[in-house]
């Protein structure tokens, strides 16, 4: 029977995932032209709530204990809040492209969040490959500084990336009992009401927004959010989070590529060379080193076995 983190529906689910959210930076580049951070957030929140509500209607709930309220409200607050925020805020200062190169320094976060929270360690290759990454993400701030835009964006995107790899480690142990669904939708509901402040915000640009925004706005919620989480959260459940984490290399590219044929932006030179920088880290950070063999001792003659 093969692994169940390569079965066809959890590839799918990878598959769709790394799409989803590669496409979600686009999606945010382009609404943010008429929405501002906070109503894009809320926005998107508010229908992602709604559709994972209506799914999970279908569904049994089951009551969350004290300890997993805790780690439910990390993932909210910190991966759907605040995350959202940021990546809006992000994209008002930095290209698509750049800003997923940023983010995904989050697979290191993991796990240094991992060595610090669960007692996995430092090994050295998470050392060295959290230094690698440090630099690439100096080398876009040197590079985004000569293009003109400010280093409020660069940190912005740290703070998504940050809040990021807190969710995915605070996500992890509720899935040993919750339902994905259920925390998926819990977390997007607490999410969104972090949000709640920029609902006048958010009317006011509705008001104005072209029916593209709108649009935009409305699959932010449904596939990069209700549908991505989802089956992030599916894959999460039979993969361990390094290894899934992992598949989000893919996500730059992908975004690199889709801007410049979507919105003709392609990310200066050096900062194209800051996020190879970034997933280079990322990868030696994921090396293991190998446990040495065992040297045999040459038995005595005439000694026993046991």
């Amino acid at each position: 029977m093969p692994a169940p983190s390569r079965t066809p529906l959890t590839l799918l689910a990878v598959t769709v995932t790394v799409l989803a959210w590669a496409s979600a930076f686009i999606g945010i580049r382009a609404v943010g032209e008429d929405l501002s951070p906070g109503a894009l957030a809320l926005g998107r929140l508010a229908i992602g709530t709604l559709v994972l509500g209506l799914l999970l209607t279908r569904r049994g709930w089951v009551p969350p204990t004290p300890g997993e309220w805790r780690l439910l409200v990390v993932c909210g607050v910190g991966w759907f809040g605040i995350y959202n925020l940021a990546l809006n805020a992000a994209e008002q200062h930095l290209d698509a492209g750049t800003t997923a190169m940023l983010v995904n320094i989050g697979p290191v976060l993991i796990a240094v969040f991992a060595g610090l929270l669960l007692g996995e360690g430092f090994p050295r290759w998470l050392v060295i490959g959290l230094g690698i990454a440090f630099c690439g993400v100096l080398l876009i701030g040197f590079a985004t500084r000569d293009a003109g835009a400010d280093l409020l964006g660069v940190l912005l995107s740290v703070v998504a990336a940050v809040t990021y790899a807190a969710g995915v480690v605070a996500q992890k142990p509720l899935l040993r009992r919750l339902p994905a669904l259920q925390v998926t939708f819990t977390a997007c509901a607490m999410g969104a009401l972090c949000c709640l402040p920029w609902a006048g915000a958010l009317v006011a640009d509705l008001g104005s927004a072209p029916a593209s925004s709108i649009a935009g706005t409305v699959y932010l919620g449904v596939v990069p959010t209700a549908l991505a989480f989802s089956t992030w959260a599916y894959a999460l459940r039979r993969m361990d989070a390094g290894r899934l984490g992992a598949t989000t290399y893919l996500v730059p590219p992908i975004v690199v590529l889709l801007g410049w044929v979507l919105l003709d932006e392609v990310p200066p030179a050096l900062a194209v060379v800051g996020g190879g920088v970034c997933l280079l880290g990322v990868a030696v950070s994921r090396r293991r080193t190998r446990p040495s063999r065992p040297v045999p001792v040459p038995q005595e003659a005439g000694s026993a076995t046991v």
